[in-house]
């Protein structure tokens, strides 16, 4: 069991530094492949399943978030999720933690099931852009709104 918690954390920390690397690179030639909401935009990066690691499936986007943009709370059932701050701020709470204002190279973890209560770009003039990757379970739900 823990041999695997550290090979999937290896994999996320991997797979975040390749698609840094890309998006740094200007080597991306992907569509948005989500429901864009108003003022939100997501692009996935990366999609694999990793058959070696209990057939989890690890995922890479890219979401950008214009000005005062956020969501409602919600939870991801099945999925670790790493949060990597490329550019502008974030403000994110999560679970029993407290808010925290995130800025450009910091990083957030968010549990399978813990409550994202807090998700937004708090600035009333700069775009956010962050880097979500998730190792999922694809036999759980991927977001329950609260």
């Amino acid at each position: 069991m823990r041999l695997r918690s550290i090979v999937s954390h290896a994999a996320v920390g991997c797979a975040g530094a390749f698609a840094t690397y890309l998006l740094v690179a200007g080597n991306m030639g992907v569509m948005p492949s989500f429901a864009q909401a108003p003022g939100q935009r997501t692009t996935e990066l990366f999609n694999q399943v990793m058959d070696d690691v209990l057939g989890r499936r690890l995922t890479v986007r890219l979401t950008e978030r214009d000005p005062g943009n956020g969501s409602a709370a919600h939870r991801h059932p099945g999925s670790h999720t790493v949060g990597y701050i490329l550019e502008g701020t974030y403000e994110v709470k999560i679970g029993d933690g407290p808010v925290r204002t995130l800025k450009a190279g910091e990083v957030f973890y968010e549990q399978p099931n813990a409550l994202h209560a807090i998700s937004r770009n708090p600035s009333t003039t700069e775009k956010l852009k962050y880097l979500i990757i998730q190792v999922s379970d694809p036999s759980k739900l991927a977001t329950v709104p609260e």
